[in-house]
């Protein structure tokens, strides 16, 4: 069996399972901890994607309005790490 064969039929299941958001939402935030590094993921209480919509629930309000002014570069940075479009907006919340 090719490597490619058993990625497909790990997907197969993931979708028939209902498993593939709950997969995706622990690929991204793993994702987010590795991009944002301590600084960012110190104050990062909750990441959720639904959607393509990705919900990061900060502790810290400046933080909030400081990483709010860069959510297209956020946006790019985490579609290329995904080689997808999986994510089209931020929200802070």
């Amino acid at each position: 069996m090719e490597n490619n064969d058993l990625k497909e039929l790990i997907n197969i299941f993931l979708e028939k399972n209902n498993l593939k958001e709950g997969v995706t939402n622990v690929d991204i935030r793993n994702a987010w901890f590795k991009m944002m590094k301590n600084g960012v993921a110190n104050y990062t209480q909750e990441v959720k994607l639904r959607n393509k919509i990705l919900y990061i629930k900060l502790s810290s309000p400046a933080l909030k309005q400081e990483l709010s002014y860069g959510k297209q570069k956020l946006i790019d940075m985490i579609n290329t790490r995904f080689k997808s479009k999986i994510v089209e907006k931020i929200t802070f919340y």
